[in-house]
């Protein structure tokens, strides 16, 4: 099995690259390879952090003229736990948001302007006290805070706060939950798939964490 993925690697970056997905984002990395019908996009140098990507949904690869990110994996992970501790959210939730809404790039911009980790538009950033959409720690506090009030705004109907995320709290509120857009129904299935993914995952940890401990005599 090991021979086989060696074999599928067939193609590495030299330098830093953008991927310009078919959805408008870019994803900037340092490294990539492909991995059946997924491309691996290495987000650092010494490939501590990546995020794998659907390789049909890559529209094309661009050199990437702009500096290096502003975070690292290791940051990004402690960024993302003080803000989910300070506005009392699980930090899987709040990566599951980062992941869909902008591969983990600090320098993410859709075609609608939304910048950053946690793709904030604008006047969304303006409103949260975020002056710098780019600078990642800044970011994800205005995201999370902001996913944080959705909640609490739907009184912590997670699908309705994850909709009006992506598509607007006023379009939820118009249609009374989940708006009739094809984007925003996949934006919260992946979430919501993903966060489950991630909860799946601890648990069979914690499961076989419990078998494998030795018991006292």
């Amino acid at each position: 099995m090991l021979a086989f993925i060696s074999c599928a690697v067939v193609s590495c970056a030299s330098a830093a690259d953008l991927a310009i997905l078919r959805n408008g984002f870019s994803i900037r990395h340092e490294q990539r390879e492909v991995l059946g019908s997924v491309t691996r996009l290495y987000l650092s140098a010494d490939k501590s952090g990546y995020v794998d990507v659907p390789t049909r949904e890559i529209e094309r690869f661009e050199r990437d003229f702009t500096p290096a990110a502003k975070a690292s994996g290791q940051d990004l992970r402690s960024l993302v736990t003080t803000s989910s501790s300070r506005y009392h959210l699980d930090p899987d939730l709040v990566n599951s948001v980062i992941h869909a809404e902008s591969g983990f790039d600090p320098d993410a911009v859709s075609r609608k302007g939304a910048r950053g980790l946690m793709q904030l538009m604008p006047n969304t950033a303006l409103q949260l006290g975020v002056r710098d959409a780019y600078d990642p720690g800044a970011n994800v506090e205005g995201g999370t805070k902001y996913l944080r009030e959705l909640l609490e705004r739907y009184d912590f109907d997670l699908i309705k706060a994850l909709a009006a995320y992506n598509a607007g709290p006023q379009r939820v509120d118009y249609f009374h939950g989940v708006p009739p857009y094809d984007e925003t129904r996949a934006y919260v299935a992946r979430i919501v798939r993903d966060f489950n993914r991630k909860k799946l995952a601890e648990e069979k940890a914690s499961s076989h964490g419990k078998r494998t401990t030795p018991q006292s005599r």
